[in-house]
C-alpha cells in the first residue's frame, strides 16, 4: 500500500493553543520518563525494560501521581512510548545516535494522534480529541484511510497538522528503462545538476543569497539581552529567515525531482558521501546549502510512486576523469578545471557534463548496476 503523508498549516484559538502546549509538555515528560527509566534499569540491572511494561507503569504508577496527564490524550502518551521504542532500534540497528531527552527550550515540539480525529474539508477544520476543532488551510484534498496524525509547532510558532493516508493503491510496477530513457545526474555547487543531455541547472544558493541579511540578524539577536522581549522578537526574526531560506530550498527540489522522473523511465545518480564531503571547510558551506542528500531522497520516494527506476554508482568511479569517448583517463584533473581536452582523441569536454555521461554509461553497465 501505499502511504502518503499531507501536511497543512492549523489556526488554534488561544485556548486550543494553551491545551496544544500542554498536551506537548505532557508528552515530553512521558518520553523523558521512559527513557531515564529505561537507562537506570540497564545501569543497575542490566535489564531491558520493553514498551509492554512502560505502558504498565506508566498507567499504574506515573498517571495516578501526576493528575494534570489525565488531561492529555492517553493515545498521545502511548505513541511517545512507540517512538522512543524505535529510537532504540535504530540506534541498536543503524548506530544513529544514543536517544536524547527533550527540551521544552526546543522550539520545535510534536505529538502524534494515532486515530479519532476527523478532518472535515467543506468546514475547513480538524476535530482533534480534548481539544476540538481546529481550523485548517486545506492547499489539497485526499482520499483514502486516515492513519497517524502529527501536530507540531514550527521554530516561528506556527502549527502543522501532518496526516499519513493510506489510499488503497499498490507502488506501480517498475517500467522497462534502456539508454534512450534513461538520464545520468551529476550534481554540484556552480549548477544543481547537470543531465547527461546537456542541460544545466542553476543552484538557487538559497542561504548565499540571504548570508548577509542573515549576518545582521545574527549578530542582533547576539546584542540582545536573553529573555528580554527585544531578545524574542530578534530570535523570531532569524527563526523566520532560516524557514524562509528551507521553504525555498524545498520547493526548488520538489519541482526539480517531480520533473525528472516524469520525463525519464530511470535517473542514474553518483552515490555521495556528503558527510565526509563537508569536512572540507572550504566547500562546506556551499554543498550544505545545495542539500544534494535530501535532493536525492525526494528522487527516490517519487520514482517509486510513479514506478521509475532510480540507478546508483559506485562513489569512486573516475566519471569526470574518463573520456566518454575514448575512455582515456586523465589522473592529473584537479578540482579547479572545469573543462579539457582529451589527449587520446582530442574530444573537447565540460567536465561537469562529461561527468554525467559517464554516469549514465556507469550505470547501464551490468557489473556497476545498482537499481533501487
Amino acid at each position: 500500500m501505499v502511504l502518503k503523508a499531507y501536511k497543512y498549516r492549523i489556526y488554534p484559538n488561544k485556548e486550543q493553543i494553551t491545551q496544544i502546549e500542554q498536551q506537548f509538555g505532557a508528552c515530553r515528560f512521558v518520553y523523558n520518563w521512559a527513557l531515564e527509566t529505561k537507562i537506570k534499569a540497564y545501569q543497575t540491572d542490566k535489564t531491558h525494560v520493553s514498551r509492554f511494561e512502560l505502558q504498565t507503569l506508566l498507567v499504574k504508577e506515573v498517571k495516578p501521581v501526576n493528575e494534570w496527564l489525565k488531561t492529555a490524550n492517553s493515545q498521545s502518551l502511548l505513541a511517545t512510548l512507540i517512538n522512543l521504542e524505535s529510537a532504540f532500534t535504530r540506534f541498536f540497528r543503524e548506530k544513529k545516535g544514543f536517544p536524547k531527552f527533550k527540551s521544552k527550550k526546543n522550539l520545535v515540539q510534536s505529538f502524534q494522534i494515532p486515530q479519532h480525529y476527523v478532518v472535515d474539508f467543506e468546514e475547513g477544520n480538524v476535530k482533534l480529541p480534548k481539544i476540538g476543532k481546529v481550523k485548517a488551510s486545506f492547499s489539497r484534498e485526499f482520499e483514502g484511510t486516515c492513519k497517524t496524525a502529527t501536530i507540531s509547532r514550527s521554530t516561528t510558532h506556527k502549527y502543522y497538522i501532518s496526516i499519513l493516508v493510506e489510499d488503497g493503491n499498490e507502488l506501480p510496477a517498475k517500467e522497462a528503462f534502456s539508454d534512450n530513457n534513461t538520464v545520468g545526474v551529476d550534481v554540484g555547487i556552480k549548477d544543481f545538476a547537470v543531465l547527461s543531455c546537456g542541460e544545466k541547472i542553476d543552484n538557487p544558493k538559497c542561504l548565499k543569497n540571504s548570508l548577509q541579511k542573515l549576518k545582521v540578524l545574527s549578530k542582533r539577536f547576539s546584542r540582545k539581552q536573553k529573555g528580554s522581549n527585544n531578545w524574542k522578537k530578534a530570535k523570531l526574526k532569524l527563526a523566520r529567515l532560516h524557514e524562509k531560506i528551507t521553504n525555498q530550498r524545498n520547493d526548488f527540489q520538489h519541482k526539480l525531482s517531480l520533473k525528472l522522473v516524469r520525463e525519464n523511465q530511470a535517473i542514474a545518480l553518483e552515490t555521495l558521501k556528503v558527510c565526509n564531503m563537508v569536512k572540507n571547510h572550504c566547500l562546506a558551506q556551499s554543498i550544505s546549502d545545495a542539500g544534494w542528500s535530501s535532493f536525492v531522497n525526494k528522487l527516490t520516494y517519487k520514482a517509486e510512486w510513479y514506478g521509475k527506476t532510480i540507478l546508483r554508482i559506485g562513489q569512486f568511479e573516475p566519471s569526470s576523469k574518463l573520456c566518454n569517448v575514448c575512455g582515456y583517463h586523465n589522473k592529473e584533473l584537479i578540482l579547479t578545471v572545469r573543462e579539457w581536452t582529451c589527449p587520446s582523441c582530442n574530444t573537447f569536454h565540460d567536465r561537469d557534463i562529461n561527468a554525467a555521461i559517464n554516469i549514465k554509461k556507469f550505470a547501464l553497465q551490468d557489473q556497476n548496476l545498482v537499481v533501487i
